[in-house]
């Protein structure tokens, strides 16, 4: 249900990074489509037309002002210049005053992060190049739990961003790279053997539906043959359906 139109809001600021490239060429890839397919979501089918539905048919660029308002939801991006080749992104949501969001999950907050730092990896990594990217969500099977703990990955929680690591999956590859950002509810971590790929590991709450946990992976993939990627493909979702059940088609966007 929607807020009243007089009920005063707040701005809650999702994400605030600094992105190691100039003002113009974060906006470029905000508003440039071929550019936004290489960094917003994942492979689908119907990637180009949620980039132009999302992006191009329901927002309002002010490019003057850095700000990218998406209409019909409260949110906006803003690309604010910090010198000649640095600049900081926001993802700012406008939110009913006095409310508090503590330990609350929420899809579309957590979405917003994941792609953001998708869009900081391809462009201070990879020069905004095409990727392949893996999506997988699921709720846990009895005795499993998010994909967090999952993967072994519980520990890497507390380390700082930018320390590096070595992770033994149980998916039967050892990973080294970087830690590369956190929230309470998801993990981020640059992985080179993926060609400066990044792995995505989102826990999301427990509910009815769903009482040994859910979550999601995002993999993103860069400069592997169609070989390898079909192989990366078929070992984590042979994992993932080992322990992971799809969520039902009502599953709630937010919750």
């Amino acid at each position: 249900m929607s807020e009243p139109a007089d009920q005063p809001t707040v701005d809650r600021i999702l994400v605030e990074m600094t992105i190691a490239a100039p003002a113009a060429e974060v906006w470029d890839a905000l508003r440039d489509p071929d550019k936004l397919m290489h960094w917003f979501g994942w492979d689908a089918p119907s990637l180009e037309e949620e980039v132009d539905y999302i992006f191009f048919q329901y927002t309002r660029p002010d490019e003057e002002a850095g700000i990218l308002w998406f209409e019909g939801v409260p949110d906006r991006f803003e690309v604010e210049p910090t010198g000649a080749e640095t600049c900081i992104l926001r993802v700012v949501r406008a939110s009913p005053a006095g409310s508090s969001w503590d330990g609350i999950y929420e899809d579309m907050v957590e979405g917003w992060i994941s792609f953001v730092q998708q869009l900081r990896l391809a462009i201070e990594q990879n020069d905004l190049a095409p990727r392949r990217t893996l999506y997988l969500e699921g709720n846990a099977k009895e005795g499993g739990s998010g994909p967090i703990a999952a993967l072994g990955l519980t520990g890497l929680r507390d380390v700082p961003d930018g320390a590096a690591f070595v992770a033994d999956l149980p998916t039967g590859e050892v990973v080294e790279g970087q830690a590369w950002h956190r929230t309470p509810w998801q993990l981020g971590l640059t992985v080179p053997q993926w060609g400066n790929g990044l792995l995505i590991a989102t826990d999301k709450s427990v509910k009815d539906t769903a009482p040994h946990g859910r979550g999601a992976l995002i993999l993103t993939t860069y400069g592997l043959s169609e070989a390898a990627f079909a192989e990366l493909e078929t070992r984590w979702r042979t994992w993932w359906d080992a322990h992971y059940d799809a969520p039902p088609p009502s599953a709630e966007a937010c919750s």
